[in-house]
C-alpha cells in the first residue's frame, strides 16, 4: 500500500514537472536561437552589432515579439545589458501621440526579448536604447507599421552586409519617410544643362575716345574773343573756337609776307606757308592774309570737328600757354560704357559678349549692347578689371559720367550641375547628400564651379542622374555630423 501511494505521489510530480517546462518552453520558443533568428538584419553601432526582428515579421495590431542581439564584431553575445524600447505613434489631427513599450529581458546569452502591443493600425516608430560595455550610450530608430514587413532603420547605425561594408558607407545615415516629411526634405537631380551665368557690373558713359578732340596751340599766346563760352555748346566742324594773340605767329605772318613780295624762290615761300598752317591758321586765313597784304593780329582758331564742348580751361583775355590743353570737343553720337567687372567673373568675359544696359533713372529703359574690349589691367584696390561697351546715342540721352547698370550673359555651355540648395558650404569643402535608396543618405564632397539660374556646377563627386537633397541638409549635416567624424566636416 505504501509502495503504491508513493508511485502515485512520483508520478504526480512527473506530470507536474513536464507541465511546467511544456508552458516554458512554449512560452519562450519564439526567443531560442534558430537559424531563422540568425539571420535577423544586422546593424553596426558603438563598436557593436545588433540584430533586431519582430515575430511575426510583418508587424500585427495586438501582441509583437520584439527580438534583440547584442554582440561584438567577433560574434561574442554582450550580456547583461538594460534594454529600453518605445513606439510611438505620432500626433494626427485631434488624435494625441501614443506611445506603448516592452519589457526587454535577456533570454539567452546576448539575446534579449519582450512583448509589445500595438493598439491601432499604422505607423509606430520605435525607439531602442541601452548603454554599452564601454558605458557608450547607443540609441536606434527603426521605422515600424503595422502590415508592413519588416523594419527600416531610421538613425543610430549602418547596416551590416555586402552593401554596407565600404569605408564610404559607413557615413551613410538614414533617414525615414515620416521624418522626411515631418522636416521638409526634397530632391533635386543632377544633370548636364546649358548655363547662362549674369554677371553684373557697375558702369560709368564716357565718351569714345575715338570721336574726341582736344584743342592746344603750339605757340605762347593770348586769347581774344571765346566763341565756345560754355560747357556744353554745340560745335560746328570749322566753326571759329576763338582767336589768338602770339607775337610770334604775327612775326610768322610777316615772315610770308615778304617773302611773297619779293618773290623769293618756291622752297622758302612753301616753307614760310607751312609754318603758319602747324600753328594752325587754315587755308582760308592764310589766302584772307596774302589778299590783305598785312598781318592779322588776332588769328581765328577753327573747330576741328563737330560735337558738344565738354571742356574748358580759357576765358577771354587769358594766357594760353604752348601745349596745353584749351577746350576739348566730343561727338556724342557714340559714347561708351566702361564698367568694373569683379575679379572672379573675368576670366568669363570676353570681347563680343552681349550685354544689356540700364540706367538708374531711366529704370524701364534697355540697351542692347557687346563687350568692346576688356583691358589689360587689374585694378589693385577693388580688385575689379574694366571693361568697355559701345552705345549709339543719337538722341543725347546718355551723358558723360551718368551711372550705368551692366547686365553681361556669360554663355558657359554644357556643365554637370545641381540646384544651389543642394551644397552645403563646410569650410574649404562643399557637400552634398545623395539618396541612394531605401531612406539612405550618404554624404560626398564634391568640387564646385560656376553658379547660375539657380545651378551650381559640379566638377567632381556626382554624376548625371544623382538624387540629391535640396532642402533641410542643414537638419541632415547636423545628424551626420553627431553619428560620424567626417573629415569633410
Amino acid at each position: 500500500m505504501k509502495r503504491t501511494i508513493l508511485l502515485i505521489i512520483a508520478a504526480a510530480g512527473l506530470v507536474l514537472v513536464v507541465g511546467v517546462t511544456w508552458l516554458l518552453l512554449a512560452e519562450r520558443k519564439d526567443d531560442a536561437p534558430t537559424a531563422t533568428a540568425m539571420e535577423m538584419p544586422r546593424y553596426r553601432t558603438a563598436g557593436l552589432v545588433v540584430g533586431v526582428t519582430t515575430r511575426p515579421e510583418t508587424p500585427q495590431v495586438g501582441e509583437n515579439r520584439l527580438i534583440v542581439e547584442i554582440r561584438t564584431p567577433s560574434g561574442d553575445p554582450v550580456t547583461g545589458r538594460s534594454i529600453q524600447t518605445h513606439a510611438e505613434m505620432p500626433a494626427m489631427g485631434a488624435m494625441p501621440a501614443m506611445r506603448v513599450s516592452a519589457d526587454m529581458r535577456e533570454v539567452a546569452p546576448g539575446r534579449y526579448a519582450g512583448s509589445i502591443d500595438l493598439p491601432m493600425r499604422g505607423p509606430w516608430p520605435l525607439t531602442l536604447s541601452f548603454e554599452s560595455p564601454n558605458g557608450q550610450p547607443v540609441r536606434l530608430h527603426f521605422d515600424l507599421a503595422t502590415g508592413r514587413e519588416g523594419l527600416s532603420l531610421a538613425s543610430g547605425a549602418s547596416m551590416v552586409g555586402a552593401a554596407a561594408e565600404t569605408a564610404d558607407d559607413a557615413n551613410v545615415i538614414t533617414v525615414d519617410t515620416q521624418r522626411r516629411q515631418a522636416i521638409g526634405v526634397e530632391t533635386g537631380q543632377a544633370a548636364r544643362r546649358h548655363l547662362v551665368k549674369s554677371i553684373r557690373a557697375v558702369g560709368r558713359v564716357t565718351p569714345d575716345e575715338r570721336l574726341l578732340s582736344h584743342v592746344a596751340l603750339k605757340f605762347e599766346s593770348y586769347i581774344g574773343d571765346l566763341e565756345a563760352d560754355y560747357v556744353g555748346a554745340p560745335i560746328e566742324k570749322g566753326q571759329v573756337l576763338f582767336t589768338v594773340y602770339s607775337p610770334d605767329l604775327l612775326a610768322a605772318q610777316q615772315e610770308y609776307l615778304q617773302m611773297l613780295g619779293r618773290g623769293s624762290g618756291d622752297a622758302l615761300l612753301s616753307a614760310a606757308r607751312q609754318r603758319l598752317t602747324l600753328w594752325d591758321m587754315s587755308d582760308g586765313a592764310i589766302e584772307a592774309l596774302e589778299e590783305r597784304g598785312t598781318p592779322q593780329a588776332y588769328v581765328p582758331i577753327l573747330a576741328p570737328r563737330s560735337g558738344t564742348l565738354i571742356e574748358r580751361n580759357i576765358a577771354d583775355g587769358s594766357a594760353a600757354p604752348a601745349g596745353q590743353m584749351l577746350l576739348a570737343i566730343a561727338d556724342l553720337s557714340r559714347v561708351w560704357i566702361e564698367a568694373e567687372v569683379f575679379e572672379g567673373d573675368l576670366a568669363l568675359v570676353i570681347a563680343g559678349m552681349p550685354a544689356t544696359i540700364t540706367l538708374p533713372y531711366l529704370p524701364d529703359r534697355q540697351y542692347a549692347a557687346t563687350v568692346d574690349y576688356v583691358y589689360p589691367r587689374l585694378d589693385g584696390d577693388s580688385r575689379t578689371g574694366r571693361v568697355r561697351l559701345s552705345l549709339p546715342n543719337p538722341d543725347g540721352e546718355l551723358k558723360p559720367d551718368m551711372y550705368a547698370e551692366v547686365t553681361l550673359q556669360a554663355d558657359l555651355g554644357e556643365r554637370l550641375a545641381v540646384p544651389e540648395e543642394a551644397i552645403i558650404f563646410s569650410g574649404e569643402n562643399r557637400i552634398a547628400f545623395v539618396d541612394i535608396g531605401g531612406g539612405r543618405l550618404k554624404p560626398v564632397r564634391v568640387q564646385t564651379g560656376q553658379r547660375s539660374q539657380g545651378f551650381i556646377e559640379v566638377r567632381e563627386g556626382l554624376s548625371p542622374g544623382d538624387t540629391v537633397v535640396t532642402s533641410a541638409n542643414f537638419l541632415i549635416a547636423a545628424e551626420a555630423r553627431l553619428k560620424t567624424a567626417l573629415e569633410q566636416w
